[in-house]
């Protein structure tokens, strides 16, 4: 029995590690500008931790609440699994979409727990499963009085997904909220991101980092995308038209038709923004609409289909909130604020294109099929532009 867990294990172990070390944009050769953290992750930011839930089954003909099942749940906690509110603030270049609990984000300048992320039809359950875990856990300590509105945000994958049939469980939202860690993060069709597609081709969950230097301190902006927006047409990266590129070397004929009445260029991506840079809330806001400049890089337009939502945190002012007095914290000033909005947009752009190379081809409900970037027409490409050798 115990070599049968051990290989178990084993076999966990090397799943997990699989994922987390697939291909990324910079294995490709493909130029970015800045300098990265360690893990050129979200995780670079002290105390953030990510974690998820993937659900992938069965193959074939849609059934409603059988599948065949392409989604997931994703979990990111600002400053650990403990009560310790961040500054926060959010955006939304585009409003078709959701993430819950912005209004109480932006009115009392907190964010009190984790952000989940999740497909359109998941919300809901991950919203009260995450408030039934507060209270399991009792995250809020000893107050015998507290509210909350947990914060979830949103994608569709109802192109390979059975999205009405409801997969995602509570179970699931407690999995991602376990899983969650530092280090390493997984990409591409993993968590929330699972059943996602981006700009043409398959996309998901991606993330990147910057570090850059104000007044002789050095502070990390990391990002992470839940993606699943754009057109291929405007596919751009690096500079270079890509997507136009491709369309006459990569057949996506095969590419089934989705059911309703989708548009070119409908879908969402969520971003989350975490900093160590000692920002007030308004600050925060800034930050957050700096995030579409780098969605932009990558050929997003904010399009009427699309649910582009954002939010932006920091970790620094540990003992900024209080129920009973008055705090002091430290804030930047906002002329030292640019190098912060530049390591957004870069860290953004970044992440979505990690978020396309890690993701894997991935076939759905009634043979719809998502096909990943190909690498080695995608460095044709770049080559071709003379943005690698």
């Amino acid at each position: 029995m115990i070599r049968f867990c051990f290989i178990i294990f084993l076999i966990s172990f090397s799943v997990t590690a699989a994922q987390a070390q697939k291909p990324r944009a910079r294995d490709l050769g493909i130029p970015f500008v800045g300098t990265p953290g360690p893990f050129n992750a979200i995780t670079d930011v002290e105390g953030v931790l990510v974690g998820h839930s993937t659900i992938i089954s069965g193959s074939g003909k849609n059934v409603v609440g059988k599948g065949p099942v392409r989604t997931g749940v994703t979990a990111i906690f600002p400053r650990g699994k403990k009560f310790n509110p961040v500054y926060a603030n959010w955006y939304a270049l585009n409003g078709n979409g959701e993430m819950t609990g912005t209004t109480w984000v932006t009115e009392s300048g907190f964010l009190e727990g984790p952000v989940m992320i999740t497909n359109t039809n998941s919300v809901g359950v991950v919203r009260d499963a995450v408030l039934k875990w507060y209270v399991d856990t009792g995250w809020y300590g000893d107050a015998n009085w507290w509210y909350t509105y947990p914060v979830v945000g949103e994608t569709y994958d109802g192109f390979l997904n059975d999205v009405y049939g409801f997969h995602v469980k509570e179970s699931h939202v407690l999995e991602a909220i376990e899983n969650a860690s530092d280090g390493k993060v997984a990409e591409g069709n993993v968590g929330g991101g699972t059943g996602m597609l981006t700009l043409g081709f398959k996309g998901g969950a991606g993330t990147a980092s910057r570090v850059v230097e104000i007044n002789e301190h050095e502070y990390t902006v990391g990002a992470y995308v839940q993606s699943n927006f754009g057109s291929k047409r405007n596919l751009t990266i690096a500079g270079v038209p890509v997507g136009m590129e491709l369309l006459d070397k990569f057949n996506l004929a095969l590419i089934a038709p989705p059911q309703g009445n989708r548009q070119d260029g409908d879908g969402s991506i969520i971003v989350v923004v975490a900093t160590d840079a000692p920002l007030l809330p308004h600050q925060l806001k800034r930050i957050a609409q700096r995030i579409p400049i780098g969605i932009g890089l990558v050929g997003g337009r904010g399009g009427n289909g699309s649910g582009d939502i954002f939010i932006a945190f920091s970790t620094a002012n540990p003992n900024a909130f209080s129920r009973t007095g008055n705090t002091t914290v430290e804030t930047l000033s906002n002329d030292w604020i640019t190098p912060l909005f530049d390591a957004t947009a870069r860290s953004v752009e970044e992440a979505i294109i990690n978020a396309m190379v890690a993701a894997e081809t991935m076939e759905g409900i009634n043979g719809n099929k998502a096909y990943a970037i190909p690498h080695d027409l995608l460095r044709d490409v770049l080559k071709k532009y003379n943005r690698i050798n």
